[in-house]
């Protein structure tokens, strides 16, 4: 084994399942330079060893942490790392952890990989300037997840409209300082036409207006509009014009009714997941309207204030040939249990 060179060792390392790189590491210096080498994914706990362990894994494509990052860190995570492509820096809900927003415009500019940021739950320290900058010079980015930044407002999404990147994932869940005029940003610029998913779940500043211009991302799969309470049919009629949809999310609060659920039956027709979870206007009408629907595969009913019959499912569950399963809540067991079919049930009715 001694014969092995560094590049042939990380290639059995290739081999070597996650779990035994560390006891691979510990054979002997050589092997613990070549797993090292090798790693290309690390999640730090604690910020006192970034530098150890910057120097013993040069080769990083993915970095993780949860706790408070100094602009230094991030300067020394660039200077050491440059191939990096993904950072995550993801925090506990409601954590002050701090992050600086110099070190991440460090990181874009050396680290001309990057592609997916993830910002999530950085919850007041990061602000609109630093994020503009960042995404001004990141021109790689395709993934950024702003979720619970609560600074975060329509100047970002000014950037993103205006940016020379291709972003195609864009979380912004619980930013509730960003308006329509902060999607009117969004479908103005290039990113509409690279979107592909966008989470607005809770930006309780987002109304029918801003949702209507949503039409002009022609290639949007997948929205979320969980909690967007000012959002009612009239935006949900204008998302149906979207046809490349295949992923729609108006759990808990957008007040959409069968009107809605007839134009996305009969418009959008890649639409493989709905969620209407906690709606308390869908009838039996509108899950009617999905029984000829040829991509359909997920409906979620759960907590829906109003009564659908077993027969509405049950035609539904035999009539929508692509659909897997149909989620209710557990108190509609036994109804449902005398109104259809036990197979039809058991085959496609999915209780909470």
């Amino acid at each position: 084994m001694d014969a092995l060179c560094n590049d042939e060792l990380g290639l059995i390392l290739n081999w070597v399942d996650p779990e035994d790189r560390k006891s691979f590491s510990q054979v002997c210096k050589q092997w613990c330079v070549a797993e090292g080498r090798n790693r290309s994914c690390i999640r730090v706990l604690e910020l006192d060893h970034l530098p150890r362990l910057l120097t013993r894994f040069p080769n990083l494509v993915t970095f993780q942490t949860s706790v408070s990052i100094s602009n230094a860190d991030l300067a020394l995570l660039a200077q050491r790392c440059p191939k990096l492509e993904v950072i995550d820096l993801t925090t506990p809900v409601r954590s002050f952890s701090v992050v600086g927003t110099r070190g991440l415009c460090t990181l874009a500019n050396k680290c001309p990989r990057l592609s997916k940021v993830v910002l999530r739950g950085r919850y007041y320290k990061i602000e609109d300037d630093g994020i503009v900058s960042f995404i001004t010079l990141a021109d790689n980015l395709k993934h950024l997840n702003l979720e619970l930044c609560k600074l975060v407002s329509n100047e970002t999404l000014r950037a993103i409209g205006s940016s020379s990147s291709s972003i195609s994932v864009l979380n912004l869940a619980g930013c509730v300082n960003i308006t329509d005029c902060g999607l009117r940003f969004l479908t103005n610029g290039s990113c509409s036409k690279t979107i592909k998913e966008l989470v607005l779940a809770k930006c309780h500043g987002i109304t029918d207006s801003g949702v209507s211009l949503l039409q002009k991302m022609c290639v949007l799969e997948g929205l979320n509009l969980t909690r967007c309470r000012q959002v009612t049919e009239v935006g949900g009629v204008a998302i149906s014009a979207i046809r490349t949809l295949k992923k729609l999310n108006f759990a808990w609060g957008p007040k959409v009714t069968d009107r809605t659920i007839l134009a996305l039956a009969e418009n959008c027709l890649n639409l493989e997941m709905l969620n209407l979870r906690g709606n308390g206007y869908v009838t039996g009408v509108g899950v009617r309207a999905f029984l000829s629907h040829k991509r359909l595969q997920s409906l979620d009913l759960r907590y829906i204030r109003i009564y659908v019959s077993g027969s509405d499912l049950e035609d539904l569950a035999l009539a929508c040939p692509s659909l897997k399963s149909i989620l209710v809540e557990g108190g509609w067991r036994k109804r449902l249990l005398r109104e259809m079919q036990e197979s039809t049930l058991s085959r496609f009715v999915r209780f909470n």
